[in-house]
């Protein structure tokens, strides 16, 4: 029988695996303890796809590890967090950066934390901070899904834009596996990122990581809910719409990611600021030093 190869850390940095109300997440933990520096704990969420873990998010878990306490989770169905066969949904991943944000607190001794989140992990997270303002100081939005020029969302609250039926078809006997397979070939893997990045001059290291990563055992659970829609949700521009605490997003200007025309419903609102920063949906691999230029003082 072949085994897959084992999934090395995706950053150098302390990780434990947590039980929580969503399942056995996997955190990682590195800078100053004890919450007594100038800024609190900070918590990355990576994004949504096949392929996604916490190596979405290296450089900036790098770069703030020297001033802050900085925490990044695999979601569930992710990384090494449980891969195990259940519904994969909003409300799963929101309850998993709840109980993050809670061991946080403990941990550092503070009453919030400041949270990013990647893409899709955005609509995790402004749900989480609405339902736990206390607890969420700030948050940033990288290359956020919900602002596209297509019509608002404004569902019932907790709602998805799930296709049972797609889903269905997704995981029909002896066809799953065939279709994983293909979503998560390297070349596809590479493809996608190439369109993330707008551009051929993707990071091979994140590449590598995201081929690896999917070779793990129930690996194909979260993304066939991610590719059916069911991880979306269909009530996100009222949870925009109702976030107090200061927002900062950063708007891609190549790939595939670039459509930001649904941002009038909050840009004019005094706690919401919008970057265009040169680059793909990533742009801090591409240029850390000008992405942190702008995201720094906001944290600040």
């Amino acid at each position: 029988m072949n085994h897959p190869p084992t999934l090395p850390p995706a950053v150098p940095a302390d990780m434990r695996l947590h039980d929580t109300p969503a399942g056995r997440v996997a955190v990682y933990r590195a800078g100053p303890e004890g919450g007594t520096g100038a800024l609190p704990p900070l918590l990355l969420v990576h994004s949504v796809n096949a392929a996604g873990s916490v190596a979405e998010v290296a450089p900036l878990f790098q770069h703030h590890r020297g001033t802050r306490a900085v925490y990044a989770l695999d979601l569930p169905g992710f990384g090494h967090s449980e891969r195990s066969d259940r519904a994969y949904t909003p409300r799963l991943m929101t309850d998993a950066l709840h109980a993050v944000v809670d061991l946080m607190c403990r941990e550092q001794g503070v009453a919030a934390v400041d949270v990013l989140g990647v893409s899709l992990a955005g609509e995790f997270v402004a749900r989480a901070q609405r339902e736990a303002p206390q607890k969420l100081r700030r948050i940033a939005l990288v290359s956020p899904t919900g602002f596209s020029r297509a019509r608002r969302r404004y569902g019932l609250p907790g709602s998805t834009l799930g296709q049972p039926w797609l889903y269905r078809l997704l995981t029909r006997p002896f066809w799953s596996d065939g279709i994983y397979n293909t979503l998560t070939r390297p070349g596809v893997i590479r493809y996608f990122l190439q369109r993330t990045w707008g551009s051929k001059r993707i990071d091979e290291a994140l590449w590598r990581y995201a081929v690896l990563t999917t070779r793990q055992p129930g690996a194909k659970h979260a993304p066939l809910y991610f590719v059916s829609a069911f991880l979306f949700s269909a009530d996100i521009n009222t949870l925009y719409e109702a976030l107090d605490c200061p927002v900062w997003v950063s708007m891609a200007t190549r790939g595939d990611f670039t459509d930001y025309q649904g941002k009038a419903t909050v840009e004019r609102r005094a706690n919401w600021r919008f970057h265009a920063i040169e680059g793909g949906a990533l742009p801090y691999f591409e240029d850390l030093a000008a992405f942190t230029a702008q995201l720094d003082p906001f944290w600040a």
